[in-house]
């Protein structure tokens, strides 16, 4: 039965055609150097409150976006969502890590009003930056050394709580920094994150990213529900539908320079509204889903530019 209902979760998936992906971070949207923060820094609590998700809904179904992937936390103790078991590991109090305010349930209630579904981004590295924190995780620089079970199941565990918040409010998950050689995972370890997402929603997507791949696209792990596909630019295209059990899909930045992250979540275009077009076009009729990361602003506002973009590509696709 959980066979049958990823399948009919991956056709809905498919059927979205493209979405939407937002780095939204401590390190960007409360960076003053970084036009994402409107040049202003707070506290990472209030800065959460400031996100208007009803705005950030409405832009996107305005360009016709299918569904929306929203980073909870990459490389720091900054959550966009309460985790009381993030706070006893790290010994942290509500607001200081983890937002008060539940930001992933607000941005659900806000997207269901377009039908636009809402995709999770975690990680399989932990908040290695903020070192305290990260320790009592048990993964610091250097990452090299590879991860341990003990830290994956302490870290999957702030994962699961997530998961059996939302259950099927979540339609999928795209776990960054799943590395085979760098980070030593192994199928093992990451079934720990794999079975962590579906305990909230059995038939929520799971996608785990062994980085970029020399051959363009290829499967990462055996038990993918959809491929990470994570590109730089808008030129590979799937041979196939599926790879072996998962949806083709690839993610890629539309903006062009550099922030605190490299070129992802930054403004502008590196590509034309007829390019863009054509292309998922193509991912399309190949079997493919397109995922688009675009820059935000720290009230949940996109670009003009970046918008029109899109809405003339893709509006009508």
């Amino acid at each position: 039965m959980q066979l049958e209902a990823v399948r009919l979760a991956q056709d809905r998936f498919y059927a979205k055609k493209w979405g939407v992906f937002n780095h939204f971070l401590h390190v960007v949207q409360n960076n003053p150097t970084y036009s994402n923060s409107y040049g202003q820094m707070t506290d990472w609590d209030a800065l959460v409150k400031e996100f208007d998700t009803e705005t950030l809904a409405k832009n996107l179904h305005d360009i016709g976006a299918g569904y929306y992937v929203i980073t909870v936390m990459q490389g720091t103790k900054h959550m966009i969502a309460p985790n009381a078991t993030f706070d006893r590991i790290a010994g942290t109090k509500p607001g200081e890590a983890c937002s008060t305010r539940d930001l992933i349930a607000d941005l659900h209630k806000s997207l269901s009003k377009y039908d636009i579904d809402l995709f999770l981004y975690f990680t399989g590295d932990g908040p290695y930056k903020t070192v305290e924190e990260g320790a009592k995780f048990g993964f610091i620089e250097p990452r090299e050394v590879g991860v341990t079970k003990p830290f994956v199941e302490r870290w999957a565990s702030v994962l699961e709580e997530y998961a059996l918040r939302y259950g099927e409010k979540i339609k999928g998950w795209w776990i960054d920094g799943c590395y085979k050689e760098q980070f030593k995972y192994t199928d093992e370890l990451l079934e720990i994150y794999y079975k962590a997402c579906k305990k909230g929603n059995p038939s929520a997507l799971v996608s785990l990213n062994n980085g970029v791949s020399e051959k363009g696209i290829e499967l990462g792990f055996t038990f993918e529900d959809f491929l990470c596909g994570e590109q730089n630019d808008f030129t590979v295209i799937p041979t196939q539908r599926f790879y072996g059990n998962a949806q083709a899909h690839i993610l890629a930045p539309l903006g062009v320079g550099e922030c605190e992250i490299g070129g992802w979540g930054v403004f502008g275009v590196k590509r034309s509204a007829e390019y863009i077009a054509d292309y998922v076009r193509k991912v399309n009729k190949a079997g493919g889903v397109i995922t688009f990361d675009i820059g935000v602003y720290r009230d949940g506002k996109f670009s003009a530019e970046q918008m029109q973009v899109l809405k003339t590509a893709l509006k009508n696709l």
